[in-house]
Protein backbone atom coordinates (compact mmCIF):
# COMPACT_ATOMS: atom_id res chain seq x y z
CA UNK A 1 0.00 0.00 0.00
CA UNK A 2 2.81 2.85 -0.85
CA UNK A 3 0.22 5.38 -0.40
CA UNK A 4 1.39 8.77 -0.01
CA UNK A 5 0.18 10.21 3.71
CA UNK A 6 0.28 13.90 4.80
CA UNK A 7 0.18 14.66 8.21
CA UNK A 8 -0.71 18.55 8.65
CA UNK A 9 -0.09 19.10 12.19
CA UNK A 10 1.33 16.39 14.12
CA UNK A 11 3.55 18.58 16.94
CA UNK A 12 0.83 18.78 19.45
CA UNK A 13 -0.09 15.06 18.97
CA UNK A 14 3.18 13.61 18.99
CA UNK A 15 5.95 16.11 19.74
CA UNK A 16 8.38 13.24 20.53
CA UNK A 17 7.20 10.69 22.53
CA UNK A 18 4.98 8.94 20.41
CA UNK A 19 5.50 6.93 16.91
CA UNK A 20 4.61 7.71 13.56
CA UNK A 21 5.64 3.90 12.66
CA UNK A 22 2.02 2.83 12.25
CA UNK A 23 0.85 4.99 10.10
CA UNK A 24 4.30 5.28 8.01
CA UNK A 25 3.61 1.62 6.96
CA UNK A 26 0.94 2.28 4.72
CA UNK A 27 2.39 4.43 2.73
CA UNK A 28 5.27 7.43 1.91
CA UNK A 29 4.42 9.82 5.33
CA UNK A 30 5.69 12.98 5.35
CA UNK A 31 4.69 14.82 8.84
CA UNK A 32 4.56 18.89 9.41
CA UNK A 33 5.00 19.99 12.39
CA UNK A 34 2.57 22.98 11.78
CA UNK A 35 1.39 24.43 8.81
CA UNK A 36 0.35 27.78 7.85
CA UNK A 37 -3.76 28.19 8.00
CA UNK A 38 -3.58 30.09 4.69
CA UNK A 39 -5.55 28.26 1.80
CA UNK A 40 -2.24 28.06 -0.62
CA UNK A 41 -0.21 27.12 2.03
CA UNK A 42 -2.13 23.87 3.26
CA UNK A 43 -2.82 23.12 -0.84
CA UNK A 44 0.96 22.94 -1.12
CA UNK A 45 1.35 20.78 1.87
CA UNK A 46 -1.35 18.52 0.60
CA UNK A 47 0.12 18.18 -2.60
CA UNK A 48 -1.10 14.70 -4.24
CA UNK A 49 -1.13 13.53 -1.12
CA UNK A 50 -3.79 10.75 -1.01
CA UNK A 51 -4.41 10.57 2.50
CA UNK A 52 -4.57 13.90 4.97
CA UNK A 53 -4.54 14.01 8.71
CA UNK A 54 -5.34 17.13 10.16
CA UNK A 55 -6.13 18.14 14.55
CA UNK A 56 -6.96 21.82 14.00
CA UNK A 57 -5.33 22.86 9.69
CA UNK A 58 -8.91 24.05 8.06
CA UNK A 59 -9.74 21.85 5.34
CA UNK A 60 -12.77 24.23 3.84
CA UNK A 61 -13.87 23.60 0.73
CA UNK A 62 -11.79 26.27 -1.16
CA UNK A 63 -9.17 23.55 -0.25
CA UNK A 64 -10.66 20.50 -0.66
CA UNK A 65 -11.46 21.23 -4.46
CA UNK A 66 -7.82 22.04 -5.18
CA UNK A 67 -6.31 18.73 -4.09
CA UNK A 68 -8.29 16.07 -5.86
CA UNK A 69 -5.81 13.10 -5.14
CA UNK A 70 -7.34 13.06 -1.49
CA UNK A 71 -9.44 10.20 -1.06
CA UNK A 72 -9.23 10.39 3.08
CA UNK A 73 -9.26 12.92 5.69
CA UNK A 74 -8.26 11.69 9.36
CA UNK A 75 -9.30 14.23 11.68
CA UNK A 76 -7.07 13.81 14.92
CA UNK A 77 -9.36 14.81 17.58
CA UNK A 78 -12.97 14.32 18.14
CA UNK A 79 -14.15 17.39 16.89
CA UNK A 80 -14.22 17.65 13.11
CA UNK A 81 -15.50 20.90 12.19
CA UNK A 82 -12.19 21.91 10.68
CA UNK A 83 -12.79 19.85 7.57
CA UNK A 84 -16.24 21.14 5.55
CA UNK A 85 -17.64 17.24 5.57
CA UNK A 86 -20.61 17.99 3.16
CA UNK A 87 -18.00 19.16 0.32
CA UNK A 88 -16.17 16.55 1.58
CA UNK A 89 -18.81 13.98 0.74
CA UNK A 90 -19.49 15.41 -2.40
CA UNK A 91 -15.99 14.88 -3.79
CA UNK A 92 -16.47 11.25 -2.27
CA UNK A 93 -13.85 11.79 0.78
CA UNK A 94 -14.14 9.82 3.86
CA UNK A 95 -13.58 11.69 6.88
CA UNK A 96 -12.94 10.05 10.32
CA UNK A 97 -12.38 11.54 13.79
CA UNK A 98 -11.58 10.33 17.13
CA UNK A 99 -14.25 9.74 19.29
CA UNK A 100 -13.48 8.42 22.54
CA UNK A 101 -9.67 8.74 23.53
CA UNK A 102 -9.76 11.73 25.73
CA UNK A 103 -12.62 10.69 28.58
CA UNK A 104 -10.67 10.55 31.45
CA UNK A 105 -7.90 12.95 30.75
CA UNK A 106 -10.76 15.72 30.27
CA UNK A 107 -12.81 14.25 33.10
CA UNK A 108 -9.78 14.33 35.38
CA UNK A 109 -8.46 17.66 34.33
CA UNK A 110 -12.08 19.21 34.78
CA UNK A 111 -11.63 18.47 38.55
CA UNK A 112 -8.26 19.37 38.75
CA UNK A 113 -9.95 22.71 37.29
CA UNK A 114 -12.57 22.79 40.15
CA UNK A 115 -10.45 21.95 42.66
CA UNK A 116 -8.03 24.80 42.19
CA UNK A 117 -10.85 27.01 41.98
CA UNK A 118 -12.00 25.61 45.58
CA UNK A 119 -8.74 25.88 47.02
CA UNK A 120 -6.42 28.04 44.65
CA UNK A 121 -3.64 25.64 45.78
CA UNK A 122 -1.43 27.05 43.19
CA UNK A 123 -1.66 30.97 44.49
CA UNK A 124 -1.11 29.46 47.98
CA UNK A 125 2.25 27.80 47.19
CA UNK A 126 3.29 31.02 45.53
CA UNK A 127 2.42 33.01 48.28
CA UNK A 128 4.52 30.15 50.44
CA UNK A 129 7.25 30.26 48.26
CA UNK A 130 7.52 34.30 48.20
CA UNK A 131 8.01 34.04 51.77
CA UNK A 132 4.19 34.91 52.72
CA UNK A 133 4.26 31.72 55.16
CA UNK A 134 7.51 32.40 56.94
CA UNK A 135 6.49 36.07 57.71
CA UNK A 136 2.94 34.67 59.23
CA UNK A 137 2.53 35.46 62.99
CA UNK A 138 0.12 32.32 62.56
CA UNK A 139 0.72 28.46 62.12
CA UNK A 140 -1.65 29.11 58.60
CA UNK A 141 -3.04 31.42 56.41
CA UNK A 142 -5.44 31.32 53.10
CA UNK A 143 -5.68 34.20 50.83
CA UNK A 144 -9.10 33.17 49.27
CA UNK A 145 -12.05 31.43 50.69
CA UNK A 146 -11.70 27.65 51.14
CA UNK A 147 -14.92 25.66 49.36
CA UNK A 148 -16.16 22.17 49.98
CA UNK A 149 -17.81 20.52 47.66
CA UNK A 150 -19.69 18.08 49.87
CA UNK A 151 -23.72 18.06 48.77
CA UNK A 152 -23.46 20.83 46.30
CA UNK A 153 -24.99 20.61 42.99
CA UNK A 154 -22.93 20.15 39.75
CA UNK A 155 -24.73 21.17 35.91
CA UNK A 156 -23.28 19.06 33.74
CA UNK A 157 -24.58 20.74 30.19
CA UNK A 158 -23.66 17.86 27.42
CA UNK A 159 -23.72 14.06 28.93
CA UNK A 160 -21.51 12.02 26.20
CA UNK A 161 -19.20 10.24 27.57
CA UNK A 162 -16.61 13.02 29.50
CA UNK A 163 -19.81 14.40 30.62
CA UNK A 164 -20.99 10.85 32.42
CA UNK A 165 -17.46 10.28 33.24
CA UNK A 166 -16.96 13.42 34.98
CA UNK A 167 -20.23 12.77 36.68
CA UNK A 168 -18.91 9.66 38.03
CA UNK A 169 -15.86 11.97 39.63
CA UNK A 170 -18.14 14.64 40.81
CA UNK A 171 -20.08 12.19 43.15
CA UNK A 172 -17.00 10.65 44.76
CA UNK A 173 -16.83 13.83 45.58
CA UNK A 174 -20.08 14.32 47.12
CA UNK A 175 -21.86 16.46 44.35
CA UNK A 176 -25.41 16.20 43.19
CA UNK A 177 -25.38 16.17 39.31
CA UNK A 178 -27.99 18.01 37.28
CA UNK A 179 -27.93 16.98 33.34
CA UNK A 180 -28.64 18.33 30.04
CA UNK A 181 -28.43 16.78 26.95
CA UNK A 182 -30.13 16.75 23.52
CA UNK A 183 -30.64 12.59 23.99
CA UNK A 184 -31.40 12.52 27.67
CA UNK A 185 -30.72 8.83 29.03
CA UNK A 186 -33.08 7.69 31.89
CA UNK A 187 -30.97 4.63 32.84
CA UNK A 188 -28.50 6.96 33.94
CA UNK A 189 -30.51 8.76 36.42
CA UNK A 190 -29.91 7.84 40.34
CA UNK A 191 -30.40 9.77 43.49
CA UNK A 192 -27.39 11.91 42.96
CA UNK A 193 -27.90 12.61 39.25
CA UNK A 194 -30.83 13.49 37.28
CA UNK A 195 -31.43 14.50 33.85
CA UNK A 196 -33.38 18.41 33.69
CA UNK A 197 -34.34 21.45 31.20
CA UNK A 198 -31.26 23.92 30.78
CA UNK A 199 -33.16 26.96 32.79
CA UNK A 200 -33.38 24.15 35.54
CA UNK A 201 -30.19 22.99 35.22
CA UNK A 202 -28.52 27.12 35.21
CA UNK A 203 -30.98 28.01 38.10
CA UNK A 204 -29.88 25.26 40.87
CA UNK A 205 -26.75 24.24 40.23
CA UNK A 206 -23.41 25.84 42.52
CA UNK A 207 -20.41 24.44 39.43
CA UNK A 208 -21.34 24.81 35.76
CA UNK A 209 -19.26 22.57 33.32
CA UNK A 210 -19.53 22.25 29.62
CA UNK A 211 -19.17 19.00 27.72
CA UNK A 212 -21.23 19.27 24.57
CA UNK A 213 -19.87 19.75 21.16
CA UNK A 214 -20.07 23.08 19.36
CA UNK A 215 -22.48 23.14 17.19
CA UNK A 216 -24.87 26.15 15.72
CA UNK A 217 -27.47 25.19 18.40
CA UNK A 218 -24.56 25.32 21.27
CA UNK A 219 -22.87 28.31 20.48
CA UNK A 220 -22.85 30.85 22.76
CA UNK A 221 -25.30 28.85 25.21
CA UNK A 222 -23.04 30.56 27.94
CA UNK A 223 -24.17 33.89 27.26
CA UNK A 224 -25.50 37.28 29.11
CA UNK A 225 -28.73 35.91 29.21
CA UNK A 226 -28.60 32.55 30.66
CA UNK A 227 -25.83 33.98 32.69
CA UNK A 228 -28.74 35.99 34.64
CA UNK A 229 -30.53 32.77 34.82
CA UNK A 230 -27.79 31.07 37.35
CA UNK A 231 -27.26 31.68 40.85
CA UNK A 232 -25.57 34.16 42.84
CA UNK A 233 -22.14 32.86 43.37
CA UNK A 234 -21.86 29.94 40.49
CA UNK A 235 -18.32 28.37 39.46
CA UNK A 236 -18.00 27.85 35.72
CA UNK A 237 -15.92 25.12 33.58
CA UNK A 238 -15.07 24.59 29.90
CA UNK A 239 -12.89 22.26 29.07
CA UNK A 240 -15.35 21.27 25.50
CA UNK A 241 -15.15 24.20 23.00
CA UNK A 242 -14.45 27.63 23.31
CA UNK A 243 -17.20 28.81 20.91
CA UNK A 244 -19.38 27.59 23.76
CA UNK A 245 -19.15 30.90 25.67
CA UNK A 246 -19.61 34.47 24.89
CA UNK A 247 -16.74 35.80 26.69
CA UNK A 248 -17.76 39.17 27.01
CA UNK A 249 -20.60 38.31 28.85
CA UNK A 250 -18.20 35.70 30.73
CA UNK A 251 -15.61 38.37 31.90
CA UNK A 252 -18.59 40.69 33.13
CA UNK A 253 -20.13 37.92 34.68
CA UNK A 254 -17.22 37.81 36.65
CA UNK A 255 -16.42 40.81 37.03
CA UNK A 256 -19.40 41.73 38.92
CA UNK A 257 -19.49 38.97 40.75
CA UNK A 258 -22.11 37.23 39.67
CA UNK A 259 -20.15 34.33 38.59
CA UNK A 260 -17.31 33.78 41.99
CA UNK A 261 -14.85 31.78 39.74
CA UNK A 262 -14.43 30.85 36.44
CA UNK A 263 -11.66 28.27 34.59
CA UNK A 264 -11.74 27.68 30.97
CA UNK A 265 -9.09 25.28 29.22
CA UNK A 266 -10.64 26.50 25.44
CA UNK A 267 -11.20 29.78 24.25
CA UNK A 268 -12.67 31.04 20.84
CA UNK A 269 -9.16 31.82 19.27
CA UNK A 270 -6.92 29.59 19.80
CA UNK A 271 -3.62 30.57 20.72
CA UNK A 272 -5.87 32.84 22.81
CA UNK A 273 -5.52 36.38 21.18
CA UNK A 274 -3.70 39.39 23.51
CA UNK A 275 -7.74 40.94 23.54
CA UNK A 276 -9.19 38.05 24.76
CA UNK A 277 -11.86 39.90 27.65
CA UNK A 278 -11.06 36.64 30.15
CA UNK A 279 -7.52 37.51 30.36
CA UNK A 280 -8.04 40.89 32.68
CA UNK A 281 -11.40 39.31 34.33
CA UNK A 282 -11.60 38.25 37.78
CA UNK A 283 -11.12 34.91 39.32
CA UNK A 284 -10.68 33.41 35.72
CA UNK A 285 -8.44 30.63 35.18
CA UNK A 286 -6.85 29.96 31.90
CA UNK A 287 -5.15 26.83 30.79
CA UNK A 288 -3.66 25.98 27.13
CA UNK A 289 -5.88 23.68 26.18
CA UNK A 290 -3.93 20.85 27.50
CA UNK A 291 -6.90 18.88 29.19
CA UNK A 292 -6.91 16.34 26.25
CA UNK A 293 -3.23 16.18 26.62
CA UNK A 294 -1.94 13.48 29.04
CA UNK A 295 0.46 10.59 27.30
CA UNK A 296 -2.10 8.33 27.89
CA UNK A 297 -4.88 9.68 25.84
CA UNK A 298 -1.99 10.84 22.89
CA UNK A 299 -1.37 6.95 22.63
CA UNK A 300 -4.80 6.12 22.64
CA UNK A 301 -5.48 8.70 19.84
CA UNK A 302 -2.69 7.77 18.09
CA UNK A 303 -3.51 4.21 17.99
CA UNK A 304 -7.43 4.99 17.27
CA UNK A 305 -6.36 6.88 14.14
CA UNK A 306 -3.86 3.87 12.88
CA UNK A 307 -7.02 2.08 13.30
CA UNK A 308 -9.31 4.10 11.32
CA UNK A 309 -6.81 4.40 8.25
CA UNK A 310 -6.52 0.52 8.05
CA UNK A 311 -10.45 -0.05 8.56
CA UNK A 312 -10.55 2.33 5.31
CA UNK A 313 -8.13 0.90 3.40
CA UNK A 314 -9.54 -2.39 4.04
CA UNK A 315 -12.52 -0.88 2.47
CA UNK A 316 -14.68 -1.43 6.05
CA UNK A 317 -14.40 2.31 7.23
CA UNK A 318 -15.21 3.35 10.74
CA UNK A 319 -15.60 6.66 12.99
CA UNK A 320 -17.02 8.33 9.73
CA UNK A 321 -18.53 11.47 10.25
CA UNK A 322 -19.11 12.52 7.02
Amino acid sequence: MNKKIVVLDGYTLNPGDLSWEGISKFGDLKVYDRTASDLNTIIEAIGDAEIVFTNKTPLPAEVLIEVPNVKYIGVLATGYNVVDVIKANELGITVTNIPSYGTTAVAQFTMALLLELCHHVGDHNQAVQSGAWTKSVDFCFWNSPLIELEGKTMGIIGFGRIGQATAKMAQAFGLNILAYSRTPKPELESETCKFVELDELLGQSDIISLHCPLFEDTEGIINKSNIAKMKDGVMLINTSRGGLVVEADLAEGLNSGKIAGAAVDVVSKEPIAAYNPLLKAKNCIITPHIAWATQAARTRLMTTAIHNLESFLNGNPVNVVN
